[in-house]
């Protein structure tokens, strides 16, 4: 069976060949692993849906930058602290 890959694929491929992940492009590939596109897309379409509303955070300082970080933490912690209860 043959499969014609987009673009996307084609370069997801090739990052794995140069990354030593995958030896040999011509190897058959699993739906799954080629469909993970569509959750990196969905998740990159939403942020900049988020964005075009003015829902987005402009960040350019160093202090903002962290402030960001230990926003992403603290709501990590909390949804593991939720999962684990």
């Amino acid at each position: 069976m043959e499969v014609t890959l987009d673009a996307y694929q084609e370069a997801l491929v090739q990052a794995a060949v140069r990354s030593g992940r995958l030896r040999n492009p011509e190897m058959p590939f699993s739906k799954e692993w080629l469909s993970g596109k569509n959750k990196n897309v969905a998740v990159l379409d939403s942020a900049e849906a988020s964005f075009s509303r003015s829902e987005g955070r402009t960040i350019s300082s160093y202090d903002g930058t962290r402030q960001l970080a230990e926003d992403v933490k603290r709501r990590g912690r909390t949804r593991l602290a939720a999962r684990i209860a």
